[in-house]
């Protein structure tokens, strides 16, 4: 499982001009799933993420996590994360997980992140979404879940 974590002062996933999740200052999350992963991996993942410290203290150092400052997450599943570039021009995706499984493991990881007292908004999974967000910072992470 790989995440591209974004510092947002806010982000909004809108499907067909509909907002269908949102945030204001937090985490925007784009969640890539592959073959292997599973719910657990999900709830590990969705745990380090709750306690990622990069957000500022009063000494502008990275020692919050969004659980600290009572931020939120708006969550994007994005299988473009498994894309591979090595060759030619057009990206393989066989390094995505299949939709069925995909769909699934998004769903733990969002219902991992509520479990955890996070508010989470989220985008249409398969849906050609259009995310606006504004970086804080900017701070963007790649993290990666076994």
């Amino acid at each position: 499982m790989r995440a591209a974590v974004q510092r947002v002062s806010r982000a909004v996933c809108r499907v067909d001009g509909e907002v269908t999740g949102e945030t204001g200052p937090g985490l925007l999350v784009f969640l890539g799933v592959a073959p292997g992963d599973d719910g657990a991996a999900a709830a590990r993942l969705a745990a380090r993420i709750a306690k990622l410290r990069v957000f500022g203290d009063d000494r502008g150092r990275m020692n919050h996590s969004v659980t600290d400052m009572g931020g939120g997450i708006l969550s994007i599943s994005q299988f473009t994360l498994y894309a591979d570039t090595r060759s030619g021009n057009r990206p393989s995706f066989l390094g995505a997980a299949p939709p069925e499984q995909a769909r699934a493991v998004y769903a733990s990881f969002n219902a991992a992140l509520r479990a955890l007292g996070l508010p989470v908004g989220e985008g249409v999974f398969g849906a050609h979404m259009v995310i606006d967000a504004t970086n804080d910072g900017p701070v963007t992470l790649i993290l990666e879940q076994d």
